[in-house]
C-alpha cells in the first residue's frame, strides 16, 4: 500500500484550485466538467479537492466545512521550499492569511504557516538538513 491522495472537502473546488495555483505555483492536473472534484500537480502524492455535494454522493451524509475565520482543524499541508521567504510572501500576496511568521526551529529548519482560502493550515518550510 502507498499513500496516494489527500482530499479536502471545500465549498468551491475551482476557486480552491485557482488559489493554490496562484499562491503556491501548483498547476491544475485535473478538474471534472461539473467542477466538483479537482487535483493539483504536486509530485508523487496528489492533493485533491472535492465539493460538499460529492461528499454527500460518496458517503450519503453531509460534513462540516471549515470556516476561514474559525478555529482550524488539526491537520496541515506542508510544502517544502528552498526559497521560503519568497514563497511565503507570494502566498500572502495571493490571498493566504498569515497564521504564524517564519521562525527558525532549534534543528535549523525555517518554518512558517498560512491559512488557505478555505481556512486549512499550510506549512511552508525549508528542507530538514540531514546529518
Amino acid at each position: 500500500m502507498k499513500f496516494g491522495y489527500a482530499i479536502h472537502y471545500v465549498a468551491d473546488v475551482e476557486a480552491t484550485l485557482n488559489f493554490y495555483n496562484k499562491a503556491f505555483g501548483f498547476a491544475v492536473k485535473f478538474i471534472t466538467l461539473e467542477k466538483d472534484y479537482g487535483e493539483l500537480d504536486t509530485g508523487s502524492t496528489t492533493i485533491a479537492f472535492a465539493s460538499r455535494e460529492l461528499c454527500e454522493l460518496n458517503f450519503g451524509k453531509d460534513i462540516k466545512l471549515l470556516a476561514t475565520n474559525g478555529t482550524p482543524v488539526g491537520v496541515e499541508f506542508a510544502f517544502v521550499s528552498e526559497y521560503i521567504e519568497e514563497d511565503f510572501s507570494r502566498a500572502l500576496e495571493n490571498g493566504a492569511v498569515l497564521f504564524s511568521e517564519i521562525k527558525v526551529k532549534p534543528w535549523g529548519q525555517k518554518v512558517g504557516y498560512v491559512r488557505d482560502n478555505n481556512g486549512f493550515i499550510i506549512e511552508i518550510c525549508t528542507p530538514i538538513k540531514s546529518g
